[in-house]
């Protein structure tokens, strides 16, 4: 009989972490692990996300809830009809196929069907700062993959001063739906001209149909609160030409998976991304980012401190996850 264990954990951010909507100065999150009678054990996390409607309490409740369920065998198929799709399926779903690896011996990205993980490129991210503290940031990364987070205004000075500070890296530009139409098309050619390769989420998710009327801009733009599962993933054609894919969204490496496969199928590019947790985290979603033209799993590094054995950072890359942490994967 397996054993489901629900915890709530708090991890101190390395200062303040800002977006348009808000600042945080820690990365609340929820662990599940399963344990067997006979010693195995499988791990998950998320992060509940208040954009979504999720409370850390929330979470957990919809967790134990699954306790019987769980100690009856509960399967990863079972699990997609029990929750929706959104943080706390993402735990139980990684806990789940770690659990699988430890059991069978296999680590998960064979038992998943994925090539041997590789070392990927990956985002820093540069909280909402000024433009000059933006800057500052900016020299102090030794990768060439940049994400600025940015509001409403200001924009262009902020991008300029960090393209200034890092002149080699490639930028991508995170609205979190705070853009208009009108000045996501004004912006679209000076962004081009400053490094930036990709714009995620300009518009706010349900009211980005305007998108379309671009055609073919100046810098891709990627789809991030607008796209969550498979569900919609067609609607988005023609408005988008990237999605970012994130385990928390879809509700685990299952579903994540399927959703890469369907949004190749239509033509998308692939971004990888994460809301703010540790290694444990990240693990899974680093299998998921094998190949993709973006990875953005820079989460620990915004942390004081992270786990043992903890996803090892380094030039701008992300090592795959040791065996020790998650996945049976070294």
């Amino acid at each position: 009989m397996t054993a489901l264990k629900v915890t709530a954990e708090s991890w101190p951010i390395d200062g303040t972490f800002t977006i348009s909507r808000g600042s945080k100065t820690a990365a609340d999150v929820v662990v599940v692990e399963l344990t067997t009678p006979g010693g195995l054990r499988g791990r998950g996390e998320c992060v509940p996300y208040g954009r979504y409607g999720e409370t850390v309490e929330g979470v957990m409740a919809a967790l134990r809830a699954l306790e019987p369920a769980v100690a009856g065998g509960l399967t990863r198929a079972a699990l997609a009809e029990l929750l929706p799709a959104g943080a706390a399926r993402n735990a139980l779903d990684c806990a789940l196929w770690d659990l699988e690896g430890a059991r069978t011996g296999r680590p998960v990205w064979e038992l998943a069907g994925l090539p041997a993980p590789r070392p990927v490129e990956t985002a820093e991210t540069l909280s909402l700062d000024t433009p000059d503290a933006m800057a500052a940031m900016a020299q102090e990364v030794a990768g060439n993959l940049l994400k600025l987070k940015v509001g409403d205004d200001g924009v262009l000075e902020r991008v300029a001063a960090v393209h200034a500070a890092a002149p080699h890296a490639r930028l991508i530009v995170d609205a979190n739906e705070a853009w208009t139409l009108e000045q996501t098309a004004a912006w679209l050619p000076d962004l081009a001209a400053l490094g930036v390769v990709l714009i995620e989420q300009p518009l706010p998710a349900g009211q980005d149909g305007g998108l379309a009327g671009l055609g073919t801009p100046a810098v891709p733009i990627c789809a991030d609160e607008s796209v969550h599962t498979v569900e919609g993933l067609r609607d988005l054609v023609g408005r988008y030409q990237a999605v970012n894919i994130k385990l928390d969204k879809a509700g685990g490496l299952t579903e994540a998976l399927r959703l890469r496969r369907e949004a190749e199928a239509l033509g998308f590019a692939i971004m990888v991304g994460c809301m703010v947790g540790t290694s444990l985290a990240m693990a899974p979603a680093l299998l998921l980012a094998q190949g993709a033209a973006f990875v953005d799993l820079d989460g620990p590094l915004m942390l004081r401190y992270d786990r043992p054995d903890g996803v090892y950072y380094h030039d701008g890359w992300a090592e795959p996850p040791s065996a020790a942490l998650w996945g049976g994967s070294s």
